[in-house]
């Protein structure tokens, strides 16, 4: 899994089957011993006892949320049989990416740089919560595949500054996460685009690459295409904005 991803991905993600000896059992977990990370020795404040606990019961909240299953099911399972563990393709959408520097301690080895957070297709993101969605380090050893289906949006990154055909500036900083400097509605703009500035700044190349993707299409088709494969409704996402900028001359 490459370390390119973006708030509104839309990925399939899957773990090759792995074989972890089970440890306990409840009315809603699985523990196993997880197959994969190892003890952080350096790491004074959290003492990880090697294992892992997945949701292994059907009818909980958290079995929507758990990505991991458990081959045979749990119901079929007995402390210390042996068991396998791994993510069966599934697709999710990220709702966010945070990279951590220095990497994040966690007891576990190797320490992570990234996380993203991601939900499963049919769930959507609820700003209510304060968390929700299902956490994968791609840098933590385990074999997770995260393969990209769908980018909105892949000609742009977040911070850019636009032109749209109605004439108007705005501020990308996701999918659907549009600012038009000049605060009126609609609140999503008018394909073709064109790049005013990336990072501050002109670019020729990256211009050429927006005035191309977005000759045809629309935003709607964009959301109605991330709508198709997520099932699940389109809502701004917490991105970290500069509310000083002003569109460039």
């Amino acid at each position: 899994m490459g370390a390119d991803h973006r708030v509104g991905d839309v990925l399939l993600v899957s773990c090759p089957y792995t074989d972890a000896r089970v440890t306990r059992l409840t009315r809603q977990e699985v523990v196993v011993e997880w197959p994969w990370w190892e003890v952080d020795p350096e790491c004074e404040w959290i003492e990880w006892n090697g294992q892992v606990a997945l949701a292994g019961d059907p009818a909980s909240y958290d079995w929507d949320l758990e990505l991991f299953r458990t081959e045979p099911p749990t119901r079929d399972l007995e402390v210390g049989a042996v068991c396998r563990v791994g993510i069966p393709p599934t697709v999710v959408h990220v709702r966010e990416v945070e990279r951590f520097d220095p990497p994040r301690e966690t007891g576990r080895l190797p320490r992570s740089r990234m996380h993203v957070v991601v939900l499963r297709a049919g769930q959507s993101h609820d700003p209510e919560l304060e968390w929700q969605g299902y956490e994968i380090v791609p840098d933590d050893g385990v074999p997770i595949a995260l393969d990209l289906l769908f980018r909105p949006y892949a000609c742009l990154v977040a911070g850019d500054e636009v032109a749209d055909a109605a004439g108007r500036a705005w501020r990308f900083d996701a999918p659907w996460d549009w600012h038009p400097f000049d605060g009126s509605e609609p609140s999503v703009p008018v394909w073709p685009l064109s790049l005013l500035t990336r990072d501050g700044h002109a670019d020729d190349t990256a211009a050429a690459a927006v005035a191309r993707a977005t000759r045809t299409g629309s935003h709607e088709h964009e959301l109605a295409r991330w709508v198709e494969l997520t099932q699940a409704r389109p809502t701004r996402l917490f991105v970290v904005r500069d509310s000083t900028r002003q569109p460039s001359r």
